[in-house]
């Protein structure tokens, strides 16, 4: 019986020991899992900053080479990294004054989402679209996927109809021929 004495307390301890050991393991998992969704919202941040900026070289440092972006509401296809660097040049040069402001980001593991406001001025052709002179305002959401500290996909919606209505364009049947 005396055995018994010695040994429960002994068990005892071993079983919190290893508890303790299992809760500093979870503990530990979870704080790289939160430092690595603080990173990779920082690297959000820092992309569209430099977007702001007129920086187009932040698509080669900040972006994977096999880099994919998404805007189904204009395009039913993928944009490799160099076609969207394209297309925001268009942007920068029918709108100069373009900017994005993030206004919420959730973070999980490797995916930031993102909801934005996007203003700008039509001081230039845009698209075959004349400059109107026109200031427009729009939202936009963003699920940004990050691996090894590269963007490699954004799927992107921006109410782009509501641009076009901002910018004087209007919506028209299309002649079907019946």
């Amino acid at each position: 019986m005396k055995r018994l004495f010695i040994i429960l307390p002994l068990v005892l301890c071993i079983m919190i020991s290893c508890r303790d050991k299992q809760a500093i393991s979870e503990l530990e998992k979870l704080k790289a899992q939160v430092e690595l969704e603080e990173q990779n919202k920082a690297l959000v941040m820092i992309f569209f900053e430099e977007i702001n900026n007129r920086n187009d070289q932040i698509f080669k440092k900040l972006c994977a080479v096999d880099y994919k972006w998404y805007l189904p509401s204009a395009n039913p296809y993928p944009m490799s990294r160099e076609e969207e660097l394209e297309s925001i040049k268009t942007i920068w040069q029918g709108f100069p004054d373009i900017n994005w402001t993030i206004e919420e980001m959730i973070a999980e593991v490797d995916i930031v989402t993102i909801r934005f406001l996007t203003t700008g001025t039509h001081k230039e052709e845009w698209n075959g679209i004349p400059a109107s002179g026109i200031k427009f305002e729009t939202g936009g959401i963003g699920i940004i996927h990050i691996e090894n500290g590269k963007i490699v996909e954004i799927r992107e919606d921006v109410d782009l109809l509501g641009m076009m209505q901002q910018l004087g364009m209007e919506l028209q049947m299309k002649d079907t021929g019946k």
